[in-house]
């Protein structure tokens, strides 16, 4: 149990000079997440601290020094942002910026599918930051209701797990949150296709089928489990979407959806599928390279 102790900060408490710790809002087995105050800022932020238990552990150590070789790397306005790493000394952790605003799956818990006119908008911004993640050699794997801040724009976090596409390719399963990652990710023994992009378009597939209706796309089975057993995207067909739905909607997710790799669209081209069904809303809502619009 010693891996999941806590550091238990008080307010007011010191992680490294001048970065002050004022009320934990998050965490995992790995991790916790504290706002804080930071003087050099002189702004809120987010610390991303290894648990106690993990502060000797190599991999905990290289995988955080991984993490923030991505946050350097990557720049877009829908991907969070980070302002400081520090990998040595008794608190390892990344300062990242403090996002206002709700999870998708906050939002989701609480009043069941969104409206189209919502989530469209939601999808383009997200599949425009996957694509320019693949652009740059980059995959996320860990795109869900989660790890995306609802606001204007929306972002997306954690990039926890993300790498490179090549260092992607060598990696194995299971990888990810069982619900939203691609059956690549779900280290299937019998799993042909590498792990790359197409694995953040399954993502944010999965990330959309649950926002426009209500729920996941395959039941998960129990973490005891694994394979096929555990991972029903493995062998199932997701359920079926509300028939209210616009068609070509049910249609891109679907797609996006497939088992094979090479069959399912970019987050590119799911952009420009997606554009045509935010047109024809009644809002008229539009997409041009400076944001969403209505009219």
């Amino acid at each position: 149990m010693g891996h999941y102790r806590s550091w238990e900060l008080e307010e007011g408490e010191e992680i490294v000079p001048g970065r002050t710790a004022l009320k934990p809002i998050g965490g995992g087995n790995r991790y916790e997440v504290y706002l804080v105050w930071d003087e050099h800022l002189y702004s809120l932020g987010v610390a991303k601290l290894l648990r106690p238990g993990q502060t000797e552990d190599e991999r905990a150590l290289r995988d955080l020094e991984k993490e923030v070789e991505a946050l350097c790397t990557l720049s877009h306005p829908v991907l969070i942002r980070h302002f400081d790493a520090r990998l040595e000394g008794p608190r390892p952790h990344i300062l990242i910026e403090h996002l206002e605003g709700p999870s998708l799956r906050r939002l989701i818990k609480r009043g069941g599918a969104l409206p189209l006119e919502q989530v469209l908008p939601l999808a383009i911004h997200v599949a425009g930051a996957l694509q320019y993640m693949a652009n740059v050699g980059y995959v996320h794997l860990d795109c869900k209701p989660d790890n995306i801040v609802m606001g204007v724009p929306p972002r997306l976090i954690d990039l926890s797990i993300a790498r490179t596409v090549g260092r992607a390719a060598k990696s194995s399963g299971p990888l990810g949150t069982a619900a939203y990652q691609a059956p690549e990710q779900c280290g299937d023994e019998s799993a042909t296709h590498p792990i790359g992009s197409p694995a953040d378009a399954w993502g944010l597939a999965a990330t959309l089928f649950h926002a426009v209706s209500g729920r996941r796309p395959f039941h998960i089975g129990g973490r005891e489990s694994s394979g096929p057993d555990r991972y029903r995207q493995l062998v199932d067909e997701p359920r079926p979407l509300p028939e209210h739905l616009p068609l070509a909607l049910r249609e891109l997710i679907l797609d996006m959806l497939s088992r094979d790799p090479a069959a399912r669209p970019t987050c590119a081209a799911a952009i420009e599928r997606l554009e045509p069904i935010i047109a024809d809303l009644p809002t008229r809502m539009t997409f041009t390279p400076r944001g969403v619009l209505g009219g």
